[in-house]
């Protein structure tokens, strides 16, 4: 039963009242009076007193004992309780209230909440008179927006609730429409505001990472570039790594992953850093295929993302941890072309979730970004060694050629003094030698800088005499030239013209000290370019530590150009040295020299 707050009509008799309020077969029904009202409806309690059990309540409280059946009927005014809530649970207004995801509830500013559904009543007190607070600041913004004519329809807010652990809230409020629309009616005073509550912490939680994870990759494609011109290729491939490892662990809590690229002209993925994986999960061979090379090589192949929730009951599965739970692969993609992929391991079985997918391949993108740019500044370095080589050869040509015309003049016109035309062919002599030093210093990977005057002396070297040198690149003139150089030192020299043939050599004598027997030949040291066109540095580089730990290697490459990033992985094993071409074939001598000799090369630094 609902009066209106302004109600002054006279009391009916108590025995009419009483036929009101009784429901039919029972005598004393249990009515209840909301607390805190008077004028009318404490006049009206005292009439029945006697007939009713009364009970003085909460709003609260009068919607649980109705929704409970505890009660019969309540009696309050009209501004302070809803005629819908004489029983929510018998209405169909309630059923939908209730299949709400949030909690609902309804406000008064003169009386706080006066209303609220079940799940409302579970949020914490702090929630709760956070609401409350946003509700009074909406009610005042509505109140404002209808006394300047532009009324507003509702307003959102977000808030921290909860008790310990912090939690996030959204809510919407909005003004209750009255249905009256008498000339009475005060149609510019807001009397309740309505407000759904969403728990959206796990949501806030997950932009959170978005926003970190943003700024991580943010930081990893921003290279200094005055400093990164500085560094050679394993330098800036240690900066990113330190970066991705990083961020891996302390945004997304991986672990365990591995990045590979894919190589186009194999199709091979090919491994460039590594956390936590075995030895066995690095050095398997995989493929861009659907099939027969794992999910590495499905990913890799379709361009779209895996959840492996149990790694063993997917066949696709191939070991990566020693006690492998689940897995997540993500493609690393660049205007959507695959170049490689992004794997996360994890020993708990169903570790990633579709937040993580999400997640990983956003880190994905910055990956890709990250090495597509250390690869654009190699390019840089060539293209830009190509453009010098033209213009300094273009601007030495002229003053050359004035040179020799002038050393030709001389020669037509000297006397017949041996001494003088002996000077005159060593100015011709020279400026031939201007000419071929400026393209060899120009040339780029192609060439190796004072190999002539290197290949002109025949003598023994104290240090690399009597040594045995493997040697595999797949330019001709470079793997002849450093032969020839070494074997006039004193070295016994095997040429091989490409990765598989080298790791093949050093494999068959592997296989010869596993049957017990003595190797048929020792290295003393193993010199490989990184990029071949079937191997690379680095499988050369296993190879030869399979064969002995303690055999020294050497790694050659053009302008730091490390395209399967060999020199980061064998740095981290123990790699002898790595040679940036064109570099001087003395240095290269030096570095053997430490390598088969570090003791003799320390003394003879140290004279």
């Amino acid at each position: 039963m609902v009066f209106d707050s302004q109600w002054e009509g006279p009391l009916t008799g108590r025995d009419s009242l009483a036929a009101e309020l009784v429901p039919m077969g029972k005598e004393r029904p249990r009515l209840l009076l909301i607390e805190g009202q008077e004028g009318a409806v404490g006049e009206i309690a005292a009439a029945i007193d006697g007939v009713c059990e009364t009970q003085r309540v909460s709003i609260p409280e009068a919607r649980r004992l109705l929704r409970d059946g505890d009660a019969d009927c309540v009696l309050t005014t009209a501004d302070s309780f809803t005629p819908l809530e004489r029983r929510l649970d018998e209405s169909r207004t309630g059923d939908v209230l209730r299949s709400i995801a949030g909690g609902v509830c309804l406000y008064e500013l003169s009386n706080g909440i006066v209303w609220e559904t079940e799940r409302f009543t579970e949020y914490h007190e702090r929630t709760r008179e956070r609401v409350a607070h946003a509700c009074e600041q909406a009610v005042k913004t509505f109140e404002m927006g209808m006394n300047s004519g532009r009324p507003v329809a509702l307003r959102r807010f977000n808030i921290v609730g909860g008790a310990e652990d912090q939690r996030w809230f959204e809510v919407v409020v909005s003004p209750v429409r009255s249905k009256d629309t008498s000339e009475d009616a005060d149609s510019d005073a807001i009397k309740q505001v309505a407000a759904v509550v969403w728990d959206v912490t796990a949501t806030r939680q997950i932009q959170h990472r978005i926003d970190a994870i943003d700024r991580a990759g943010r930081e990893m494609v921003n290279f200094d570039a005055d400093l990164v011109r500085k560094m050679n290729m394993t330098q800036r491939l240690k900066v990113l790594q330190d970066k991705i490892v990083r961020a891996a662990n302390e945004l997304l809590h991986f672990d365990h992953f591995a990045v590979r690229l894919l190589e186009l002209s194999t199709g091979r993925l090919e491994l460039v850093m590594a956390s936590g994986l075995s030895d066995a999960a690095m050095d398997v061979d995989l493929y861009n295929a659907s099939e027969g090379s794992g999910i590495s090589g499905y990913v890799a192949s379709t361009g779209r993302s895996y959840i492996c929730p149990d790694a063993g009951a997917d066949e696709r599965y191939i070991e990566g941890l020693d006690a492998p739970g689940s897995s997540l692969t993500v493609p690393l993609l660049l205007e959507d072309r695959v170049f490689g992929i992004f794997n996360v391991e994890s020993q708990k079985l169903g570790a990633f979730t579709e937040d993580d997918r999400q997640l990983a391949e956003m880190f994905a993108r910055y990956i890709a970004m990250a090495l597509h740019m250390l690869d654009m500044l190699v390019v840089e370095r060539c293209t830009t060694g190509e453009a010098l080589r033209g213009t300094v050869e273009g601007e030495l040509e002229e003053p050359l050629e004035d040179l020799r015309c002038e050393a030709e003049w001389l020669r037509g016109r000297q006397s017949a003094d041996p001494e003088t035309a002996e000077h005159i062919a060593k100015i011709l002599s020279d400026i031939d030698a201007i000419r071929k030093r400026t393209r060899n210093v120009t040339s780029g990977p192609q060439t190796l800088l004072g190999a002539d005057k290197a290949l002109s002396e025949s003598r023994q070297d104290p240090v690399l005499s009597g040594r045995r040198v493997l040697i595999a690149d797949n330019e001709s003139h470079i793997r002849n030239t450093i032969a020839d150089v070494l074997r006039r030192r004193g070295c016994t020299v095997d040429v091989f013209e490409d990765g598989s043939t080298a790791i093949k050599r050093l494999d068959g004598l592997f296989d010869e000290l596993k049957s017990g027997g003595a190797a048929s030949v020792v290295y003393d040291v193993v010199l490989s370019d990184i990029k071949m066109d079937d191997r690379n540095g680095y499988e050369v580089f296993s190879a030869a530590k399979r064969l002995d730990a303690d055999l020294p290697v050497v790694l050659m490459t053009g302008f730091g150009y490390d395209p399967h990033h060999s020199i980061v992985r064998a740095s981290q094993e123990g790699l002898q040295c790595v040679l940036f071409k064109p570099f001087q074939i003395e240095r290269l001598l030096d570095e053997l020299r430490k390598a088969v000799a570090p003791e003799a090369s320390v003394a003879e630094s140290g004279d």
